[in-house]
């Protein structure tokens, strides 16, 4: 079955709730998410872990650690390449993600792979697992940037994680945000403040109603709610664009990937209580 067309959207900086942005990015990625596994399947991997488009994987920086016997979440999950790689070094891992149409794709290569990873449809900010389910918790470039509600996000996460667990994340590298979303040069040249975390919208031209939402939070911001919640940041990784790599992801390119980072990897681990 052919996608469903992206409706013509203008974007804009403005305030929106954490209601508001789950309506919006579920709409966004059963809509968006056949092209995204069509596009991007290949480099990610039916069972592969790669941290961001630099393609720094999680085999080269350990952030996670040994993943063998220790149950494991992922937010976010996708189609589930990373969990099914957890899976294949011996972790039992668990997906979660907001959209139906990503979770089908997960089930579509389990079936292809023999590697199956069980998955539930959920948000973030109310994972439905018990108090001290997991040994880790990770995103790669998963929930964590579509989500308003930071401080109940890392509440969540610090609830199911087991003493001295560990949290691990990817995203877009904050300073990302003072450039325009432009592979080529034209994404070099700051042109806006690293400190304002007014949200990126997209609006529908079509019926006004907001069609994608994407939340900003500077690495001070992060390292806040981290300690907030109990966490200690152990790691800040920041992946440098491999010389031979010529691949462009929407505003990830050579050109910007050699002089700027634009990927931000948080490892932390609970505090005993």
């Amino acid at each position: 079955m052919e996608a469903p067309a992206h409706p013509p959207v203008t974007a804009e900086r403005r305030p929106a709730d954490e209601d508001e942005s789950r309506r919006a990015n579920r709409r966004d990625w059963d809509r968006y998410a056949d092209e995204y596994q069509a596009t991007h399947g290949a480099f990610l991997g039916d069972i592969g872990f790669v941290w961001g488009p630099e393609g720094t994987s999680e085999k080269e920086v350990g952030a996670l650690g040994d993943v063998h016997s220790l149950d494991v979440l992922e937010l976010g999950s996708g189609a589930g390449q990373c969990s099914r790689w957890v899976c294949s070094n011996g972790g039992r891992a668990v997906g979660l993600d907001l959209s139906h149409r990503q979770l089908q794709h997960s089930l579509r290569i389990d079936d292809a792979t023999g590697v199956k990873v069980p998955s539930v449809q959920a948000t973030a900010t109310a994972l439905p697992f018990a108090a001290e389910s997991f040994d880790i918790v990770f995103s790669s470039f998963g929930a964590l940037q579509f989500v308003a509600d930071g401080e109940r996000l890392l509440e969540e996460i610090s609830r199911v994680l087991r003493a001295e667990g560990r949290f691990a994340f990817s995203v877009t590298h904050p300073t990302r945000w003072m450039f325009p979303d432009d592979p080529g040069p034209e994404g070099l040249v700051a042109s806006q403040s690293y400190w304002d975390r007014t949200p990126y919208v997209e609006v529908d031209d079509v019926t006004g109603d907001v069609a994608y939402v994407e939340h900003h939070r500077t690495i001070g911001d992060w390292i806040d709610l981290l300690t907030g919640a109990g966490l200690a940041l152990t790691r800040f990784i920041e992946p440098q664009w491999p010389e031979d790599h010529e691949r462009v992801w929407g505003g990830w390119s050579r050109t910007r990937g050699l002089l700027t980072p634009g990927t931000a990897i948080f490892v932390a681990d609970r505090l005993r209580h």
